[in-house]
């Protein structure tokens, strides 16, 4: 099920049950796919999730259902390392994926944070190289709400971080010629939503990217406000023109 560039808009949506109920999360994963999820999105915390997705998509694929599946990893690269081999795609947050929030500040000069994206680099290539010979594909969701403490002590709360922490990730994936992937800038208000989507349209043109976009409000919140929230965030975005390279999120 190909996105971007002339493909239709896709639609995902993502499961609330535990996943290490095998017969729950099949039965949410089809009720999913037949209301028109075309992808479905698990979370898999931990490695054991990780492992038990085989048992999801073994299930889902004897009933007849073939949607791709996708991974969603938080913390913890060895579950990201395990779902790669299993699912079509895997989503990962640069947020939290090589550093752990402490709420700090730290002061950086030009060379410890160049030493800072080596030590990104060194524990995010084994996935990128992985998922390039295993023809997984990768979400790299930066999430306003996660950001680093480098992130933040380097950039601000501020959209142009989530631009960076994501832009840092993609250009490891481009020294490795991996190409398969996702972006996504998520935020629970819908401003700054919009604004790191354009900003970044505006840092990958500018270094010669073309990726597709993944559109998403977090934390939308329930009923009427949240149905409000995704239709302004997303509905300006495709406004801007970006309705041919975008995979809508239905998940709140």
């Amino acid at each position: 099920v190909p996105l971007g560039g002339d493909y239709p808009i896709r639609v995902q949506s993502m499961t609330t049950t535990d996943t290490m109920d095998t017969e729950a999360t099949v039965e949410q994963s089809i009720r999913m796919i037949e209301a028109g999820s075309e992808y479905v999105r698990i979370t898999a915390p931990s490695i054991n999730e990780a492992i038990n997705l085989s048992k999801i998509r073994k299930e889902l694929h004897n009933r007849g259902y073939t949607t791709p599946l996708i991974a969603d990893i938080h913390f913890t690269p060895n579950a990201a390392m395990e779902a790669a081999r299993i699912v079509e795609k895997i989503r990962i947050n640069p947020g939290n994926f090589a550093d752990r929030k402490k709420f700090d500040h730290i002061e950086y000069t030009d060379q410890s944070y160049n030493d800072e994206l080596e030590r990104i680099s060194t524990r995010f290539s084994p996935l990128v190289q992985l998922c390039k010979e295993e023809g997984c594909a990768m979400r790299i969701g930066s999430n306003h709400g996660s950001l680093s403490d480098r992130i933040l002590s380097r950039y601000g709360d501020t959209p142009k971080g989530m631009v960076e922490s994501a832009m840092e990730f993609i250009r490891i994936c481009n020294a490795h010629k991996y190409h398969d992937i996702v972006l996504s800038m998520k935020a629970s208000n819908t401003r700054v939503m919009i604004q790191a989507y354009r900003m970044l349209v505006n840092n990958m043109e500018a270094e010669d990217m073309d990726y597709p976009l993944h559109l998403g409000v977090t934390e939308a919140g329930e009923g009427e406000d949240g149905r409000i929230k995704s239709a302004v965030g997303i509905g300006t975005l495709l406004e801007d023109g970006l309705g041919d390279t975008v995979r809508v999120s239905l998940t709140e």
